[in-house]
């Protein structure tokens, strides 16, 4: 009981920059779902082959690995990490409203590293400021934080299928059938493969005739209203950021948040911790002096077998797990509508949902069970699950 009454006053004390980071978490969330279902709809507006519109993924992805490295630079001050929530969360509304104006595939895979940029950003400081805020009892708020992941990523295609093509690219004055439509889209895709391995931007397009003007305006408002639906984040980031007063219009007073040696004192139990088969350096938070401080070898000497263990493996378990979540929601609608299956468009557009949605109800049991099961067993458990649904 005292410690749930701990960690209810924590929460209380910090209840505003907590949602808000919950909340930028969810434009995460709904950035990181939407290109499965609208793949082929972004293949028709940019008259691209599926290969080709496949690098809008890899940009996506390699941008994000790249803005979680970046989003270390912004970990000194509370005024860095809030204004990078800000403009990160900002440009994510940028990014929905632009990608409808994108005829190009080379446009739109640079539109989505802007994309990946920012949620890389996001996933880093927001994880690092609510383990800063909570420490110790951090496990349960950044299980709601990774809840609100699956919560966007499962809105996103549900408001996307509505707008979603009911067929492939055909011209207008194209009589076939849908059958043979998917023939020539399953046709175009293998040729595609054989002819840009070489380079990836070649000129090669989809055989007949160009898309018609109107063919790819219905999907554009699916950005947009989620465009719209994403604008509130970057609102309470900056409403977060006045009550912090770090706006530079308003005067510098004391953060409403604690600070991270007040935050030790709240934290502390009665009882002083065994910290001694720790090197000093891990006995206490400290801020790093530059980007790759943390790296340098005087850190890890003496640092015990289990440490490197630990982190070596949780590197291995997102590596497994969490790549193949987002290379499975993206890929699942055109693997659908595609033969053997030839699922409808409307209907494969419910799969990346469904998907999405049993990630967030399992995220959501997460959070009582984290507080009463181990770490190791969880991830085994979840680990062995996964391997058995794949198989």
């Amino acid at each position: 009981m005292g410690c749930d009454g701990r960690v209810s006053g924590l929460l209380r004390r910090n209840l505003q920059p907590t949602l808000t980071y919950w909340s930028v978490f969810f434009s995460f969330g709904l950035c990181i779902a939407f290109l499965g279902p609208t793949l082929l709809d972004l293949r028709c507006q940019t008259h691209s082959s599926l290969p080709q519109i496949s690098w809008v993924f890899f940009s996506q992805q390699l941008c994000l690995l790249l803005g979680s490295a970046l989003g270390g630079v912004f970990k000194r001050t509370l005024a860095q990490s809030l204004w990078a929530l800000f403009t990160s969360s900002l440009a994510i509304s940028l990014v929905f409203a632009v990608i409808p104006f994108c005829r190009d595939v080379k446009v739109l895979a640079s539109v989505m590293a802007l994309a990946g940029l920012a949620m890389g950003c996001i996933d880093t400081v927001a994880n690092m400021q609510l383990v800063r805020i909570y420490q110790k009892d951090s496990a349960i708020f950044l299980q709601v934080l990774h809840f609100f992941v699956g919560f966007g990523a499962l809105l996103s295609p549900l408001i996307a299928d509505p707008f979603l093509s009911d067929a492939n690219c055909l011209p207008a004055n194209n009589t076939a059938n849908a059958t043979s439509g998917s023939h020539l889209f399953h046709a175009a895709r293998v040729l595609g493969q054989h002819r840009t391995e070489a380079w990836p931007w070649s000129n090669q397009t989809l055989p007949g005739p160009p898309l018609q003007d109107g063919a790819g305006t219905h999907v554009a408002y699916a950005f947009w209203i989620m465009a719209l639906i994403n604008l509130p984040v970057p609102l309470a980031v900056l409403f977060l950021l006045s009550k912090e007063h770090l706006l530079t219009c308003c005067p510098q007073r004391r953060p409403l948040l604690l600070s991270a040696d007040e935050l030790a004192l709240e934290t502390q139990p009665p009882e002083k911790e065994d910290t001694s088969s720790l090197p000093p350096k891990f006995q206490q938070h400290r801020g790093h002096e530059d980007l790759f401080s943390c790296c340098q070898r005087k850190n890890f000497k003496g640092a015990p077998y289990s440490f490197f263990a630990i982190h070596i493996t949780a590197a291995l378990v997102l590596f497994m797990t969490d790549g193949m979540t987002g290379a499975y929601s993206a890929f699942v609608y055109s693997y659908a509508v595609e033969k053997p299956l030839s699922v409808g468009h409307k209907v494969a557009g419910y799969l990346p949902s469904l998907f999405w949605g049993f990630i967030t109800l399992g995220r959501l049991i997460s959070i009582p069970i984290s507080s009463r099961m181990k770490p190791a067993t969880m991830v085994f458990i979840n680990v062995v699950s996964g391997l058995l649904s794949l198989l």
